[in-house]
């Protein structure tokens, strides 16, 4: 395969997981890991300038888990 087809499938696989977790739904890859939305709850912060209380709101985030094969990989 060319650089340039590559480059499509991995542009493809990246929107299609982006899509995916946008929906709500987990992306497990094999032996690399997972990817899935949390919700974090609303919170109370501090302005590390003014030490100024602020109110964090509420929001969905991304989070990656690694998997075992991953893990291991890297641990060595």
């Amino acid at each position: 395969m060319t650089k340039t087809d590559v480059s499509l499938v991995v542009d493809a696989a990246i929107e299609t997981i982006v899509d995916s977790v946008v929906e709500g739904k987990k992306v497990s890859i094999l032996g690399f890991g997972s990817f899935e939305p949390r919700d974090r709850s609303a919170r109370q912060g501090l302005n590390p300038k003014t030490g100024e209380k602020i109110a964090i709101p509420a929001k969905r985030v991304p989070t990656f888990s690694a998997g075992k094969l991953f893990k291991d990989r890297v641990q060595g």
